[in-house]
């Protein structure tokens, strides 16, 4: 069936037709799913394991060791990292990136944990699996209450939290900042000793005391009666009353007697979280798949405007982060950038075509986009980034098949055809080249959706939404364009070299005539400034992405390990104050700003904040970390103004933290810009090694804040117990190892229950002899055979020790981080390449097993390039394919393909020019523009070439090349000048309109579409230009046509 023709035939179909087009797809935008990042499968696991009292070195040989050698034996993984600090196991699992259904592997990753815990030390907390990495929170809340205690705002932020899981986009709603409840059980150790108690026997006493133990059951002949003993504490002050008998003597006393008892939290805390320098609760809710970040967005901001009224006056709801405005922000850029794009492509046909023929082809934009975003819906792919960017890159390309189809069918009006004739006979010949044209470029984009990569998984609907917006554009330009065409066009019949004589074409036959005489001169040439522009590849700034154009930073602090939380606090309210009194936005009574900064912040101590954008990853618990996100008032003076300020005030007063102040991140999440990981058995020889790295490191012009991962040695104090004098009096090991860690860390006895919760009951020393590191050696330990007490410098020795900060590993073998910060206007591919010859050179004089690797910007940009680069030879593979079945024949196909570097000379340019970054959006505008090119070169080739484009009133090409033949004896030559000058107007005008529609995108599309609108812009300029003049030479060379004596 012929599409076009029964699209003309037929008329009111049609257009009712495209009527419910236009309605579904208005309909589905409105409603189709929106988000800031579309879906994406994290493949890494994290399990945690506690030994408490542990060093380092214990932690890793104990427990790290024996999980990792349980976990490797699974196929899936890719990596195993760990990090082996006091008391605490980290490991890091991730999955090679060719897996996309987690469940059954998280599945198979808790059985080998689970056969690995038989072989951990029985006093281990855990391990715990956690694979719920992906839950992104698009909704941050801090919570603030001035003059309500801890416990009054956690009973609020429950309430809240349940209202806000009432929202059906809402999945999950979790509380940042809360600490878990305690009773502590203090006693005095001297105290006990004095009566004859030990620690050890008040344990048993609670435990014994507290059961809930069913008595039995009674069975008579009519019923069956449960018997329930009590005993269980009912309250604290029950917990008080229990009864304590006196070793060796009839009298009782009661536990509130020799003990403190007092409900309390988590001592020390495990993390805190302050909004503007007071103590908060912060809620996040996370989004369900497929839902609306902007609905949610809206249900969100309805309920916090309902609890401001409802909670009482000194409750605050504070927003720190609200994706919704940010999304919503992205699709009104991308509607403005869409509207401007049309009025454009009207302007240019107005000025070139007319006012009919510019507004034909331009209702093909938004009739394409509407059409693309119908078939989207269907697909279940929703608007984000990803699709907004596939959306703008097919914008620029959309009107080509418009112009191509309009301006054959007004030229073949023009030359005597029926409006209809023309219509369905230019339909006919173009269909197939508008259709390996659009299908060229798409393929250009399959090897982003085939990558098996991060980066890969998270841009794959570019290739779809291109895909699906191309072949929607080229439906439109075989139906709805003719059929505008026939209804509204009226072209007048001209002669048939009329619109040929001005002095543009005359100009450009003259240029192309000189060129094609000398072919081998221009190729030659043309090579020269294509090797040329390489040349400038060192001086174009690479960045892999871009920095996010947020105003929204962070401030990640890193004290060296073994700080405790209140050092960390201390130091994060110090970063507050001056916050507070150096670059907090001021504002006048109209609220406008007269002082740009900090509008809010909030700082989550002890571990990080919620994953509120995919590229971020939450630190795990860690009492000498700190995170901060801060939100300010103009995105570009963060550079300039606030983060220096930030950082040279935490140089300057904590010269031993690691800070990073930088805006958020658009990319994979990178801890430093260079990054060298050495790795080995040995720890000591592996610092040999890093030392000298530093060293280099340090030497190179721009680096900064050079440091390892491990940190600084940390002390910690030895018992060296004494067994013989142990023994003697009575003590084994454990039991004064578990005398120290009930006075100074505390013991949990039992549980207290109050309702559905459950609270542990923790037994320690009072806060004079925890705290009091001088009474360690006078400490009494109870000694059960004989009842008295024996001083601890009695039976063992204190020594004091250093120790590794923490332990980290990667594929089992220890491995150190170096890792250093660029000082403004420094590249970190560059640096990083300066090193990989030093580190190819010093890694001979390293001993054998001991190697490196290069990470952060070099790794996370090489990776997901050769996971693209990967497959970019089965994306030639179709291309060429679609090329040879086009024109049936590898010389014209070739030709086609060398047109392709001819935009990188463009490229390179502007990208020098303009110092925008050679990353991956520059990298999609090569792939588009590449698509582009090949699209021009079809055209004009398959004019040359004799494909069948009909170019005059019922004759082929081939006619008329027989005709110049038969009068003129120049028959091929006459072929391609003519071609090449009736396919100058529709060429130059794609040109013009995708240029036009991605000004604005250069203008006002943020820096992540910048270089790529650059790159395609700019790229497409000198392309064009190029191409007009290096086809016709290519194919006169290949098919050895002569222009020596020729004239036109």
């Amino acid at each position: 069936m012929n599409i076009t023709r029964f699209a003309i035939d037929n008329k009111r179909i049609t257009i009712v037709v495209l009527l419910l087009i236009l309605v579904i797809g208005i309909s589905t935008y409105i409603n189709m799913p929106r988000d800031e990042d579309p879906g994406f499968t994290i493949r890494t696991a994290m399990i945690v394991t506690q030994f408490p009292g542990a060093s380092p070195e214990r932690v890793e040989l104990l427990v790290t060791d024996k999980l990792e050698k349980e976990i490797q034996e699974m196929v899936e993984i890719d990596e195993i990292r760990s990090i082996s600090k006091p008391g605490v196991s980290i490991v890091y699992v991730d999955i090679k990136e060719t897996y996309t259904v987690m469940r059954p592997i998280w599945d198979s990753l808790r059985r080998k944990v689970d056969n690995a815990k038989q072989d951990l030390p029985s006093d281990v907390i855990g391990p715990f699996v956690n694979d719920e990495f992906g839950d992104v929170f698009g909704s941050v809340i801090a919570l603030t209450g001035e003059g309500y205690t801890y416990f009054e705002l956690k009973e609020i932020v429950d309430d809240v939290r349940n209202e806000l899981l009432l929202i059906d986009e809402a999945v999950k709603v979790s509380i940042f900042g809360d600490q878990e409840e305690r009773v502590f059980v203090e006693f005095n150790n001297a105290y006990l000793t004095e009566l004859g108690i030990s620690p050890g026997q008040l344990k048993n006493i609670l435990s014994s005391r507290n059961i809930i133990f069913p008595g039995g059951e009674i069975f008579t002949s009519d019923e069956q009666i449960i018997l329930e003993p009590s005993g269980n504490f009912e309250s604290i002050e029950e917990l008080k009353k229990t009864v304590i008998q006196l070793p060796g003597k009839p009298d009782l006393i009661y536990l509130g007697d020799v003990a403190t008892i007092k409900r309390g939290y988590v001592d020390p805390a495990d993390s805190k979280v302050t909004y503007n320098g007071k103590p908060s609760l912060v809620l996040a809710v996370s989004l369900r798949e497929g839902g609306n970040i902007i609905q949610l967005g809206a249900e969100v901001r309805e309920k916090i405007d309902r609890f401001q009224q409802v909670y009482p006056i000194g409750v605050d709801f504070n927003i720190l982060y609200y994706q919704a405005d940010f999304v919503e922000k992205k699709i009104s850029e991308f509607a403005n950038n869409l509207i401007q794009a049309i009025m454009i492509v009207v302007i240019v046909m107005l000025i070139f075509l007319g006012v009919r023929t510019g507004l034909v082809i331009a209702s093909l934009v938004p009739m394409a986009i509407v059409m693309a975003i119908m078939i989207m819906g269907f697909m279940d792919i929703g608007l984000d980034q990803m699709s907004l960017a596939a959306l703008i890159i097919a914008l620029g390309m959309l009107v080509d098949n418009a112009i191509v189809m309009s301006e054959s069918i007004m030229t073949q009006m023009a030359e005597g055809k029926r409006a209809i004739d023309a219509a369905i006979d230019s339909a006919n010949e173009l269909r197939v080249s508008l259709l390996t044209s659009s299908l060229t470029t798409a393929a250009a984009f399959l090897p982003i959706y085939l990558a098996e990569s991060a980066v890969g998984e998270y841009t794959s609907p570019i290739f779809l939404v291109v895909t699906i917006t191309l072949l929607s554009s080229w439906v439109l330009a075989l139906t709805m364009i003719p059929l505008l065409c026939v209804i509204f066009l009226r072209v007048q019949k001209k002669s048939d070299n009329k619109s040929y004589n001005s002095p543009f074409y005359n100009w450009y036959r003259n240029t192309l005539s000189l060129l094609l005489r000398h072919p081998y001169l221009s190729v030659v040439s043309t090579v020269l400034i294509f090797i040329a522009s390489l040349q400038l590849i060192p001086y174009i700034p690479s960045i892999f992405f871009p920095p996010n154009d947020k105003p929204v930073m962070f401030l990640e602090v890193k004290l060296p390990v073994g700080s405790p939380l209140e050092k960390t606090e201390r130091v994060s309210n110090k970063i507050g104050d001056f916050i507070k009194e150096n670059i907090t936005a001021e504002y006048d009574e109209n609220n406008k700003i007269v002082k740009h900064g900090v509008v809010n912040y909030a700082t989550f101590i002890g571990a990080g904040s919620p994953r509120f954008q995919l590229p971020y990853n939450p630190e795990a618990s860690s009492p000498e970390y700190a995170y901060s996100l801060i939100n300010v008032t103009d995105r570009w003076k963060m550079d300039t103004d606030f983060i220096p300020a930030l950082e040279t005030f935490c140089w300057d007063n904590f010269p031993d933290i690691s800070v990073t102040a930088a805006p958020l991140l658009l990319g994979p999440p990178v801890a430093a810009p260079i990054q060298i990981r050495i790795t080995g058995k040995d720890a000591d020889q592996v610092f040999k090694i890093v030392n000298t790295v530093k060293e280099q490191l340090g030497n190179i012009p721009g680096t900064k804040n050079i440091r390892d991962n491990w940190g600084h040695r940390t002390k910690k104090l030895l018992v060296k117990i004494n067994q013989p004098r142990a023994h003697r009096a009575g003590l084994t090991s454990e039991d004064i190892a578990i005398s120290l860690q009930t006075v100074l860390s505390g013991f949990t006895t039992t549980d207290y229950r109050e309702g559905d919760d459950v609270i542990p009951v923790v037994m320690r020393s009072v806060a004079a002899d925890r705290k009091d590191i001088g009474k360690l050696e006078s400490h009494n330990i109870y000694v059960q055979s004989t009842g008295e007490a024996v001083p601890l410098k009695q039976v063992a020795d204190i020594e004091v020790v250093f120790q590794p900060s923490k332990i980290l590993r990667r594929g089992r073998l220890k491995s150190v981080t170096v890792g250093a910060h660029l000082e403004p206007g420094y590249n970190a591919i560059a640096i990083a390449n300066e090193m990989e010859i030093w580190l190819s050179n010093a890694q001979d004089t390293w001993p054998i097993g001991y190697q490196y690797e290069q990470g952060g910007e070099l790794e996370s940009s090489g990776e997901s390039s050769a996971s693209i680069v990967e497959k970019v030879p089965i994306g030639i593979l179709i291309i060429l394919l679609l090329l040879v079945w086009q024109f049936d024949s590898i010389r014209r196909t070739t030709i086609v393909l060398c047109t392709v570097p001819l935009g990188l000379i463009g490229v390179l340019i502007s990208l020098v020019v303009t110092q925008q970054p050679l990353g991956f959006m520059a990298m999609l505008g090569v792939i588009a523009l590449s698509g582009i090119v090949i699209n021009n070169a079809i055209v004009l080739l398959g004019v040359i070439a004799l494909s069948g484009i009909v170019i005059n009133n019922a004759i082929v090409l081939i006619d008329r090349i027989k005709i110049e033949e038969e009068e003129n004896s120049h028959e091929t030559p006459r072929a391609i000048i003519e071609a090449a000058q009736r396919r100058l107007r529709p060429i130059l005008l794609t040109t013009a309109t995708t240029m036009g529609g991605l000004i604005p995108l250069w203008l006002g599309g943020g820096a992540m579409f910048e270089a790529m609108a650059v790159v395609i812009l700019f790229g497409l300029m000198f392309a064009t230009l190029l191409t007009l003049g290096f086809v016709p030479v290519l194919y006169t060379i290949f098919f050895r046509v002569k222009f020596k004596d020729f004239t036109y």
